[in-house]
């Protein structure tokens, strides 16, 4: 890697990071390109409406000029600038892994992201925990049992809540005889809400003492729980993480090990010797993520001793995996070239192992797609074969048929009867050659009576082009249809239905807490879709990421209306469905701008 601080001038990284209503990005990202550029600064810079978040590095002398260039600007007011001096980047692809090989300067929703829903509203930051000064933080620790002044509550526990990843507190951490320490261990920070919601019990009326690499982290998670109301208000923080509490403990204090960072320095010690991480696979003592080696399935950091990895080069798989069942080697165990902060994102609950993918490939989205009213999954993948080749690089199309096998009727042609249904049992007359199966989700089991049999029969009356405001009498048994695929064939990221598809994804979307562990996905695809009649379901619930896709007035869509899809959206949270609009009826356009559209969406997901 080129010597860019020169001979004799010594270099350095900045961390930093600001909550702040930002009035204009584009000014200030304009900013930090000329600022960093200017003064030869590599690394990540993220804007949002929210506040800012950068690592950079370069001479400490630019280091120095950049912070007073920022302090300059009244945005950035009682920021806390964490500059150390470093030795530069051990070779390109550690560099490249970590950011540090150009300047990156990029607008972004939020500056960690908290939810694995990314569509839906994050924590008012607002409302985050008290901040305490690493002195503080360390002197209730000392005084473990004790409570804080302000707290008032003398009855009450303390906890000690550890906000970040499982590879990171496998190689340093705080450790404190008297206080309960919770490890959530989570694969991302994205995971952590929904391991603070699974133990709310765990946390409700104590003092919350929450840490973090540098702070930010903790600002977002703190809000988060103060959010949960009575019994979640005493939350605290380590202000400026632990990065703070070892300049100002360089022995450890009560932190033991190394804390794992996220540039090229990869972890950085107190003056402890002690190790407290193990390898992999032999559980000697070892600390070191520089080789960079991950798991085979979920790709998050391992460690693997420089013995162990002469003797097995191979694939390694993390102790989470291990844990869920997960085993042999699928792909590449040292990563080479993916930026750190995009390998963050991956999440094993949602995401299945990789499958047929190269080295340092992205792995694709997996979503389930739930077929028509008198489809099944063969019929409905030949309908779909447009869309499929379109997101082939993003995604994979899994199809399943529905539970209920229909009979095969028929309504003789009427004059003037303009009808092409797929939701109003649509055949006019009986085909001369052999027919596959017609299936169902939510029709009651009683319809299906003469299922099996292969001739025709007419029907006993006109159809009614209503009828599935009516389709719920089977549900129960097609949620458990549902439980069984997820259980073969998942995980899945997404789940995609059309027309009678559509509303059996709803419901899935509407029972999500109900099977959480059995039926887990991130978001959902609703194509000409309508709400089914179940009670439970009301306005605003439903709290899942959604794409919306029917036909508009004019969008000659007769078999569902316009008005029943854009009311379906209606009951998902606000802020968490995007609704895409066409003019070509009964269909999954595939044409510009909507499969642009459609692939905006996946691509939150990925």
């Amino acid at each position: 890697m080129a010597d860019d601080a020169g001979e004799g001038e010594q270099y350095g990284l900045l961390l930093y990071y600001k909550y702040a209503s930002v009035p204009d990005l584009d000014e200030l990202v304009s900013f930090y390109q000329s600022n960093c550029s200017s003064l030869g600064l590599l690394g990540r810079v993220r804007v949002a409406p929210h506040g800012v978040n950068v690592t950079v590095g370069g001479k400490l002398s630019s280091l120095e000029k950049h912070i007073e260039a920022v302090k300059a600007r009244t945005l950035f007011e009682g920021t806390d600038f964490k500059l150390a001096s470093s030795h530069q980047p051990l070779n390109d692809r550690v560099a490249k892994e970590c950011g540090f090989t150009s300047l990156s300067v990029r607008i972004v929703d939020e500056l960690v992201t908290f939810s694995s829903h990314p569509l839906l509203k994050s924590p008012n930051i607002s409302n985050a925990g008290r901040h305490l000064s690493a002195v503080e933080f360390h002197s209730v620790l000392e005084s473990a049992g004790k409570i804080l002044e302000e707290s008032g509550n003398d009855n009450e526990g303390l906890v000690l809540l550890d906000a970040r990843n499982l590879y990171e507190t496998r190689i340093g951490k705080f450790q404190s005889p008297d206080v309960e320490t919770l490890d959530p261990e989570i694969r991302q920070y994205s995971d952590l809400h929904s391991w603070i919601d699974d133990n709310a019990d765990r946390l409700q009326g104590k003092n919350i003492l929450m840490y973090c690499t540098g702070g930010i982290r903790c600002e977002m998670a703190s809000a988060y729980i103060r959010g949960k109301g009575t019994g979640f208000e005493n939350v605290f923080q380590l202000y400026g993480g632990i990065q703070r509490y070892l300049d100002q403990f360089p022995d450890g204090g009560f932190f033991r090990g190394k804390n794992f960072v996220f540039d090229h320095r990869i972890s950085v010690g107190s003056s402890d010797p002690n190790i407290l991480g193990t390898c992999l696979l032999c559980g000697c003592c070892f600390d070191d993520y520089s080789a960079r080696c991950r798991c085979a399935y979920c790709r998050m950091l391992v460690l693997v001793c420089d013995n162990c990895r002469q003797v097995d080069a191979g694939t390694y798989v993390c102790e989470l995996c291990q844990k869920h069942g997960k085993g042999g080697p699928l792909v590449s165990a040292v990563e080479d070239g993916i930026p750190e902060e995009s390998l963050q994102q991956i999440d094993l609950k949602t995401h299945p192992c990789p499958r047929g993918i190269g080295f340092g490939s992205p792995r694709k989205l997996r979503i389930l797609c739930l077929h028509g009213f008198r489809q099944n999954a063969s019929s409905f993948k030949g309908r779909t074969a447009s869309l499929a080749k379109k997101i082939k690089n993003i995604a994979e199309l899994i199809y399943v048929d529905g539970p209920h096998e229909l009979p095969f009727i028929y309504q003789p042609p009427v004059a003037d009867q303009a009808c092409d249904s797929e939701s109003s049992a649509v055949q006019r007359s009986p085909p001369r050659e052999n027919c596959k199966k017609k299936l169902a989700w939510l029709v009651s089991p009683e319809c299906c009576v003469g299922s099996g049999k292969t001739e025709w029969i007419v029907a006993d009356g006109p159809f009614d082009l209503l009828q599935y405001q009516q389709q719920t009498g089977g549900s129960d048994i097609s949620l458990a249809h549902l439980k069984k695929v997820f259980s073969q064939d998942g995980p899945f990221d997404g789940i995609l239905g059309f027309s009678q598809g559509a509303a059996m994804a709803t419901l899935a979307c509407a029972h999500q807490d109900k099977f959480k562990g059995e039926m887990n996905f991130r978001f959902a695809v609703l194509c000409s879709g309508y709400l089914p009649k179940i009670a439970e379901i009301s306005h605003g619930t439903i709290n899942c990421p959604s794409l919306h896709i029917f036909g508009s007035d004019h969008g000659k869509d007769r078999q569902i209306s316009n008005t029943a899809s854009k009311d379906l959206a209606t009951y998902f949270e606000e802020g968490s469905s995007v609704i895409i609009q066409h003019d070509s009826g009964h269909i999954i356009p595939t044409r510009s701008p909507y499969i642009d559209q459609i692939k905006d969406f996946l691509h939150r997901f990925i």
